[in-house]
């Protein structure tokens, strides 16, 4: 049923949160998690793809994670980055309760979680990590891509890992036509079968 995809904004199912021991920026954490959402047991291997192959994010400006589940790519970006703003985007309301709750057990007050529409429409991100939802369909992945790549900062990167047999090139290849003059698509790595692409937004040109 729809309802049990990790993707409703109400799973079936009772909330019931459990506790979740993981690794993230270098150090062993205390999370909590739940069923109905996406990788509820651990960092799933495409995420812990990106986080050990991009690079740090911006230390400063507002920072986004689109689809980010129990928090593992936000939480991150907020540990490596304290005094940027972070903040995480999902339609799954139990993403939003847990990445906002394990924000607080480790104690990042630079976390904001909330459903895509209350994010402010004025924000610009200096970086984007995502690891996103292929499994939505290729229209709603294609939708929720060009809602928040364009809202890149000048001079800003998006990170997003793609697993190859979803569809990685094509992807990569449907970016950079969609994608106005000023943002560049490159595949920046492959590790086991993903991909990492990498979409920039050009720095504003000097008056």
């Amino acid at each position: 049923m729809e309802s049990a995809h990790y993707f409703s904004a109400q799973p079936a199912g009772p909330f019931t949160r459990k506790p979740l021991t993981v690794e993230l920026a270098g150090e062993t954490r205390h999370l909590q998690t739940s069923s109905g959402i996406f990788s509820p047991d651990a960092v799933d291997k495409g995420t812990l793809i990106l986080l050990s192959e991009v690079p740090s994010p911006s230390p400063r400006g507002n920072l986004l994670d689109i689809g980010c589940g129990w928090g593992p790519i936000a939480l991150t970006m907020a540990l490596k980055a304290p005094h940027a703003t972070v903040h995480a985007v999902d339609v799954n309301e139990r993403c939003i309760a847990l990445t906002n709750e394990n924000a607080a057990l480790l104690g990042l007050g630079n976390v904001t979680a909330s459903l895509p529409d209350e994010v402010d429409p004025g924000i610009e991100f200096d970086t984007i990590w995502s690891n996103p939802p292929i499994r939505i369909g290729k229209d709603e992945l294609h939708s929720l891509l060009l809602t928040w790549l364009p809202r890149l900062a000048p001079g800003g990167n998006a990170w997003l890992v793609v697993q190859k047999n979803l569809g990685a090139d094509s992807l990569q290849r449907w970016l950079a036509s969609e994608l106005d003059e000023s943002f560049t698509v490159s595949r920046e790595s492959t590790s086991k079968s993903f991909r990492i692409l990498r979409v920039r937004k050009a720095s504003q040109k000097q008056l």
